[in-house]
């Protein structure tokens, strides 16, 4: 089957109505893509940031004219800034197996593993860590993961309770089951977060060990490790129910931080935590330290 594929670039402002446009005009599907390069950062909680320059792609079903579609948008955006008007016809593909060509198992600080389906790596004096891209974010690519998989690959887990706050695809948890820890409690707001965890839990045999929750349903406890892989502006506000999750002597690793962001984390932790020194990767910190 194929589609036509129309895109166009515009504004911040006009992004959204020309994308409930297309909508509106028999879309199967819309979506955003930055036009220019430029990052986005840390939204609020409930909001959506697009780029300044943002070019918005729709498809449609071969039925459909391309011509009568840009003739409407563009009588019903006369006075916008639209540019760069492209239309194409597109092969379907299975997309999340197009997507896995790029996705090849990487290796973390000598000990783990994490590969997508079919490419599992058996070296001996190494676990590995099956996980496909999927509902929730988390795959070991993005740094903010990758710092996360290094500290817990570089450390003795055995026995340890962990809790993994802000689980995403639920890829920290899994990895700590495999290297040794007792049990994982995995915490996010989002329930597909949740219902990937579990899948990724179940594809790697540690379904028992990982326990998943939605913050209102976790009753809070003191763990021997604690992870947070959000975002810096939630670690500051939530600096003080972090901390409190860590036995005395219990090791914290935050992340999702970028660099111009460290000092401020570091200010909101520093009662409770002795912070090792940050480690970088590109934009991307990770911090570590014990509770005091």
């Amino acid at each position: 089957m194929a589609w036509h594929q129309i895109s166009v670039i515009t504004n911040e402002n006009t992004a959204p109505k020309l994308a409930d446009f297309l909508s509106n005009l028999g879309a199967v599907s819309v979506t955003y893509m930055d036009a220019e390069d430029e990052p986005v950062y840390e939204p609020a909680i409930g909001e959506t940031k697009i780029w300044s320059n943002t070019q918005v792609i729709a498809l449609y079903e071969l039925d459909v004219d391309p011509e009568l579609i840009k003739n409407r948008v563009f009588q019903q955006f006369k006075n916008d800034d639209l540019h760069n008007w492209l239309h194409e016809e597109v092969a379907d593909q299975e997309w999340e197996r197009a997507w896995m060509e790029y996705y090849k198992p990487m290796k973390f600080a000598g000990k783990l593993w994490v590969c997508p389906t079919d490419q599992e790596q058996s070296e001996p004096g190494t676990v590995c860590l099956t996980l496909d891209p999927g509902l929730a974010f988390g795959t070991g690519t993005h740094p903010t993961t990758a710092l996360c998989l290094e500290w817990l690959a570089s450390h003795d887990l055995t026995g340890k309770t962990v809790i993994d706050y802000g689980c995403g695809s639920g890829i920290l948890a899994v990895a700590a089951i495999l290297l040794g820890a007792k049990i994982a409690h995995a915490v996010d707001i989002d329930p597909q977060a949740l219902t990937a965890t579990q899948s990724n839990a179940l594809k790697n045999n540690v379904q028992d060990k990982i326990k998943c929750y939605l913050p209102e349903q976790f009753e809070p406890f003191q763990a021997d490790i604690v992870l947070a892989n959000i975002l810096a502006k939630p670690l500051i506000d939530m600096s003080e129910q972090i901390s409190a999750l860590l036995v005395s002597g219990g090791q914290l690793v935050l992340s999702g931080i970028l660099y111009e962001q460290a000092e401020s984390v570091i200010s909101a932790y520093q009662p409770n935590i002795s912070f090792n020194p940050l480690v970088q990767q590109e934009d991307w910190i990770r911090l570590d330290g014990v509770k005091r």
